[in-house]
């Protein structure tokens, strides 16, 4: 068709061009690379792996919160590592604070002295006499004898410990060695009962009932003790009835006679214990102190 020979344009096909040209320029415009919607369009939209750069640009949260996450783990597992190295110095702490004080000291370090002496120039040379005169079966009635008449005191103090197992157990045992043991000469409860014997002292009981050492104190022939264990051992010496023996028909020497008997039949069952014991320490009167306050501790304990 020529426009200059002045034919009109067929109105229907102008329109149809009209309507491809505008079909036409958007699809072109959607399809272009330099085109800031590509990544809305249905058709070229692709998956992307989000990286920490596109978090950052897009969303600074999720970088912030892994942040926090990582400070958390690492100032809790700091915070553990703390605490439990702050709980093995607490404990430490608490077992240094727990040691038994020591204000007299050079008391004690001097009656230490004094019953080191005793025991080396005295006391182990009679009981090794004494050992070798008097056989061992011959020394084990008389220990006997003296662990029996030692039965009300540990009776009572069991009823004070609320032990009630035990304190049945302590007057059975003294019962029965008493009437079928001969006077407690022979251990008959523990050998035919099977009931052996308890340690209770009052003592002890005090440190049951929260009463702490006090300090530390060395005793005279009796050798380490504190206050609280001083006054204890004053206690259970009054349930004692040897103690009573000076206050009989018996005169004030034979009372005492049969006391430093008592104390030479124990050692003749303990003779090099000491000895062992004084070689292994490397300062013996701390060594004796120490082993003192975790005997008595483990005793309040059980």
């Amino acid at each position: 068709m020529n426009p200059e020979k002045g034919y009109p344009m067929n109105p229907a096909l102008l329109t149809l061009l009209l309507l491809l040209l505008l079909w036409l320029n958007p699809l072109r415009a959607i399809s272009s690379p330099s085109s800031p919607g590509l990544d809305s369009s249905p058709i070229h939209k692709e998956e992307k792996t989000p990286t920490p750069e596109m978090d950052l640009i897009q969303n600074q949260e999720p970088l912030a919160v892994v942040a926090q996450q990582k400070g958390g783990e690492n100032e809790k597992a700091s915070q553990e590592r703390s605490d439990g190295q702050e709980g093995v110095n607490a404990e430490e702490r608490e077992e240094e604070l727990q040691k038994i004080s020591d204000p007299l000291s050079p008391f004690n370090k001097a009656m230490f002295q004094f019953n080191d002496k005793l025991y080396f120039w005295l006391l182990k040379p009679v009981t090794q006499v004494y050992s070798y005169v008097a056989p061992e079966p011959c020394r084990r009635l008389f220990s006997n004898f003296f662990d029996n008449l030692k039965a009300p005191a540990r009776f009572v103090n069991n009823l004070f410990q609320l032990r009630m197992k035990d304190a049945g157990n302590e007057f059975v045992r003294f019962v029965f060695n008493s009437t079928a043991g001969l006077g407690g000469l022979a251990d008959a409860s523990g050998e035919l009962l099977h009931i052996q014997k308890t340690s209770s002292d009052f003592g002890q009981t005090l440190g049951r009932y929260g009463i702490g050492h006090g300090f530390y104190l060395v005793l005279p022939v009796w050798g380490p003790s504190s206050l609280r264990d001083g006054i204890g051992l004053a206690v259970d010496r009054a349930m004692y009835p040897i103690t009573y023996l000076s206050f009989t028909d018996i005169s004030f020497e034979a009372a005492e006679g049969i006391n430093v008997f008592e104390t030479v039949n124990y050692a003749s069952f303990h003779i090099g214990d000491y000895e062992a014991f004084k070689e292994a320490a490397i300062d013996p009167y701390v060594s004796m102190r120490d082993a003192y306050f975790q005997n008595r501790k483990k005793a309040v304990a059980k």
